[in-house]
C-alpha cells in the first residue's frame, strides 16, 4: 500500500502558483465586490484550483492531460492539478458582450507563463441567437470548455481516459448557437469553425499544432434535470511530428530509401483530418448528479491509434459533502504495429487500453469554495502508454494517483 505521509505535500505548498491561490480564495470575495455591483456593466471574477497529487509508483509519470511535459510520481507535486483564471466580461449593451479569460498552469514547456484562453465578442441579435467571434474554447466533447474550471466538476479533474484525446484548449474562429423552447424544455444547437493554437509536448520537443483547422457542431435537449448532448468535429493538422521532421537523423542509416519514404509516409501528420464522435447525458436533481459520456476518435495518421472511451460517474449529495464514485475507460482500436524503424514507437506512444475506477468527495465548505480528495486505481495493459510520462520498461500498467484539491471561484 502507498505511503501517504505528507511532508513532501507540506513542501508542494511553497511553491509560488499554489501560495497566490490560497490568497485568491481567502481574498475572492472582497476583490469582486467593487466591480460585481447590480448596475455594473463591467465585472472582474476568476477561478482556481490549489491541488496536490502524488502516485503509488515511479515507474511512470502522471499528467492531466497532454499539455503537461512532466508529471506526478510517489512525491507529492502541486503541478498537475494547480491553476489559476481571471475573466473580465464587458456588457456593451443589450446585444453585445466582450469577455477575456487568462489563465496560469504548467504547461508544455514546464512554466507557468499565463495564456490567453478566451477573448471574444459576443453578440445576441435575438433572445435565441447567439454569435462569438474571437479566441473561443473547444467544445469537442460536452463539458470540455470547463476543464480548467476545478470548481464546476465533480471529481478533482475531468476522467482522463475520456479527456486524453482532446489536447486542444482553444480555437481562434466563431460560433453560432440557436436555442428554441420545445414547451418546457429546450433544444439548442451549435456549430462553430476555428484555427487551433498550442503546443503538445513530445518526449524534450513539441509539436506545433497552431494553424490546424477544426470545425464541429452539437445538438442537446433539456429535459429538467435531464441533459443530452449529440456532438462531432475534426481536426486537420498542418505540422508533422518533430520525428518525421528529422527523421534522417534519428533512424538507422542502413534503411534503404524505399524503407525510410514508407516510414514517413506512416509518421506522416500533415494534411490528415482526426475525427470526434461523442454523445452524453447529464442528470442532476437534488443531491443526486450523473453523467454517461461516450466517444469514438478516428486518427487520420496511421501514426496515431484509433480509440473509443467513455466514463459513467454520479454522486449523493449529504449535506454539504457529496462521495461520489465512478469508472471511465479507454480502449485503442484497430492497433497494428508497424515494424519499420521508428514507426512503432510513435504508434506505441499513443496506444492505449486500461480502465480507472474513481472514488471521491467533495466538501462545499464555504460560498464559492470546494475541498476534494480523490483515489484513481488505474489498471490497464502494460503496452498502454498513453499519455503517460517517462515511462519505465518494467511498468505493469496499475498505478494509484491520489489528489487533494481547493476549487475556488470568485
Amino acid at each position: 500500500m502507498a505511503d501517504l505521509s505528507f511532508p513532501s505535500f507540506s513542501a508542494c505548498l511553497h511553491r509560488p502558483v499554489v501560495r497566490l491561490g490560497l490568497i485568491l480564495a481567502v481574498a475572492g470575495a472582497a476583490l469582486s465586490l467593487p466591480v460585481r455591483g447590480e448596475q455594473s456593466n463591467f465585472t472582474i471574477g476568476g477561478f482556481g484550483t490549489v491541488g496536490a497529487v502524488r502516485t503509488s509508483t515511479n515507474d511512470v509519470e502522471f499528467v492531466r492531460d497532454l499539455g503537461q511535459q512532466r508529471g506526478a510520481r510517489k512525491q507529492w507535486t502541486g503541478n498537475v492539478d494547480s491553476i489559476l483564471g481571471l475573466q473580465a466580461n464587458w456588457r456593451i449593451n443589450s446585444e453585445f458582450a466582450a469577455v477575456v479569460q487568462g489563465v496560469s498552469r504548467y504547461r508544455y514547456d514546464r512554466s507557468y507563463t499565463p495564456e490567453i484562453a478566451w477573448a471574444y465578442l459576443k453578440y445576441d441579435p435575438s433572445p435565441t441567437l447567439s454569435m462569438r467571434f474571437g479566441r473561443l474554447g473547444t467544445e469537442f466533447f460536452m463539458l470540455a470548455d470547463s476543464r480548467l474550471v476545478g470548481y464546476s466538476y465533480l471529481p478533482v479533474r475531468p476522467p482522463g481516459d475520456y479527456f486524453w484525446f482532446l489536447p486542444f484548449s482553444s480555437i481562434n474562429g466563431a460560433d453560432v448557437a440557436l436555442t428554441v423552447p420545445l414547451a418546457d424544455n429546450t433544444l439548442r444547437g451549435k456549430i462553430y469553425y476555428g484555427i487551433a493554437d498550442g503546443k503538445i509536448p513530445l518526449e524534450d520537443e513539441q509539436w506545433n499544432i497552431g494553424g490546424s483547422p477544426m470545425m464541429g457542431a452539437y445538438l442537446e435537449y433539456q429535459a429538467g434535470p435531464w441533459l443530452l448532448r449529440g456532438s462531432y468535429a475534426n481536426i486537420r493538422f498542418n505540422s508533422n511530428l518533430p520525428i518525421a521532421q528529422n527523421f534522417y537523423s534519428l533512424v538507422p542509416h542502413y534503411l534503404t530509401a524505399d524503407q525510410a519514404r514508407t516510414s514517413l509516409d506512416y509518421l506522416r501528420v500533415n494534411g490528415t483530418r482526426s475525427h470526434y464522435y461523442s454523445v452524453g447525458v447529464v442528470y442532476d436533481n437534488g443531491p443526486w448528479q450523473f453523467q454517461l459520456m461516450l466517444n469514438s476518435i478516428d486518427q487520420g495518421s496511421r501514426a496515431f491509434t484509433d480509440s473509443y472511451a467513455g466514463y459513467v460517474l454520479g454522486g449523493y449529495r449529504i449535506g454539504s459533502v457529496t462521495p461520489y464514485l465512478g469508472y471511465s475507460w479507454i480502449r485503442s482500436k484497430n492497433y497494428s504495429p508497424s515494424s519499420l524503424p521508428g514507426v512503432a514507437q510513435v504508434q506505441a506512444d499513443s496506444f492505449s487500453w486500461q480502465g480507472t475506477t474513481i472514488v471521491g468527495a467533495r466538501w462545499d465548505v464555504a460560498r464559492n469554495i470546494a475541498l476534494k480528495m480523490q483515489w484513481d486505481a488505474i489498471r490497464g495493459d502494460s503496452a498502454s502508454i498513453f499519455p503517460f510520462r517517462r515511462e519505465r520498461p518494467d511498468w505493469d500498467g496499475r498505478v494509484d494517483v491520489f489528489s487533494l484539491t481547493m476549487d475556488f471561484v470568485f
